[in-house]
């Protein structure tokens, strides 16, 4: 009997611990036990963790756990209580099932509000979730127009959006770049397809024309079929929708069956992943960030400076708009004096930060006031800036 009760007190907790493993939750102090009068206030922090995304997805966590350890360090309290921030991390893993699953996940652990997701594709249908939930939600990456048109009161977003880059990118090409015909391709997720849409209009709009459209996945590493296809159409320029992964063995590709026009993304292709990936045939590539560049983003420098201290590493992407996120969703906290999804979230409307990537206020969708679009080229194995900051008509950000 003493046995048998035994393997029970075992059993169990080995499925603790593997519980545990599904979504990891950190504070500066995770391990420290709560004082009677603290309050713990759990901040969700959805991205793909593991699989091709992942060096975005753990640079966009990391930004979301240093705004949280400083938090700490400061010393909030709301009604009274000591608070002490936990991040609670999940894989999504880019998925649009898997991240529907994460927002459950979410729920069931009692979080306060959403930073996240990574991409639009994950986002979309995870922020009807939290929007059913009344659980407030701050994007710091998703890009896709189509998140702020569904109406949710619940749903923000830091960084311009696929319209405003699309329309950039096109302009710079038409009339900076003189290339008049131009070849389109993209992944066919919703933020590669929605990308090569507006970009596509806006050729039009701007005097161009797409002479070519082709497709892929998101999954794909072998494009010869359709590039061939396009090297017939004799573009001025090549535009692609969708993430470095793909980008990377695209322009070797190119440059292995002669296509010789300009290769253009956008913030998918702006990392340094993209430039591994791509290597000698990255030269010249141009791409854009939905926001300022790193070297007019008025807190970069000392974020930078915070961030490598405490990860042992450089900024990959998006950390500094998921730090920002963070910290808007804990500043509409200390406005409500609560942290109660109900009581804060009329606060976040209000919002006026002046963060480390530029001044945060939102419109009445829950979109960024002032997005901008910053165009760069690669030189020299560098990112540089061709075109900063971009503002967007106020036609393109509707």
């Amino acid at each position: 009997m003493q046995f048998f009760r035994l393997s029970l007190i075992a059993a169990s907790i080995m499925t603790l611990a593997a519980c545990g493993k599904e979504g990891a939750t950190q504070s500066a102090d995770a391990s420290a036990p709560a004082a009677e009068s603290e309050l713990i206030v759990k901040i969700g922090s959805a991205n793909p963790l593991t699989g091709p995304f992942a060096h975005w997805g753990r640079d966009s966590d990391n930004g979301v756990i240093l705004a949280v350890e400083e938090a700490n360090a400061e010393g909030v309290t709301l009604g009274g209580k000591k608070v002490r921030f936990e991040v609670v991390s999940e894989d999504d893993q880019a998925d649009p099932k898997t991240a529907t699953q994460v927002a459950q996940r979410f729920l069931d652990a009692g979080v306060n509000g959403i930073v996240g997701h990574l991409t639009s594709g994950a986002t979309i249908p995870a922020s009807r979730i939290y929007s059913d939930a009344g659980l407030p939600m701050v994007a710091a990456s998703v890009t896709s127009p189509k998140f702020t048109q569904q109406g949710y009161s619940n749903t923000f977003r830091i960084i311009a959006n696929d319209t405003q880059q699309g329309d950039a990118l096109a302009k710079f090409a038409v009339v900076d770049l003189k290339a008049k015909n131009i070849a389109i391709i993209d992944d066919r997720t919703t933020y590669g397809q929605g990308l090569a849409d507006d970009f596509a209009k806006a050729v039009e709009a701007a005097g161009g024309k797409v002479v070519k459209r082709e497709y892929t996945t998101n999954s794909a590493s072998d494009f010869m079929a359709i590039l061939t296809a396009i090297k017939g159409a004799k573009p001025d320029l090549v535009f692609y929708g969708g993430m470095d992964a793909q980008a990377g063995p695209m322009v070797k590709q190119m440059q292995k069956i002669g296509i010789k026009a300009p290769f253009m993304g956008a913030d998918g292709v702006n990392t340094a992943e993209f430039i591994k990936l791509a290597g000698t045939a990255a030269e010249g590539v141009y791409s854009s960030s939905a926001g300022a560049s790193k070297d007019v983003m008025p807190g970069y420098a000392n974020f930078n400076e915070r961030f490598n201290a405490r990860f042992k590493g450089e900024v990959q992407a998006y950390a500094p708009y998921t730090y920002d996120a963070t910290r808007v969703l804990i500043s509409a906290m200390k406005r409500a004096d609560s942290a109660e999804p109900a009581k804060y979230l009329p606060e976040l409307p209000k919002t006026q930060l002046d963060g480390v990537t530029g001044a945060i206020a939102f419109d009445a969708k829950g979109d960024i006031k002032q997005g901008l679009v910053t165009l760069y080229q690669l030189k020299g194995g560098k990112w540089q800036t061709v075109a900063t900051p971009v503002k967007p008509a106020a036609s393109a950000a509707q």
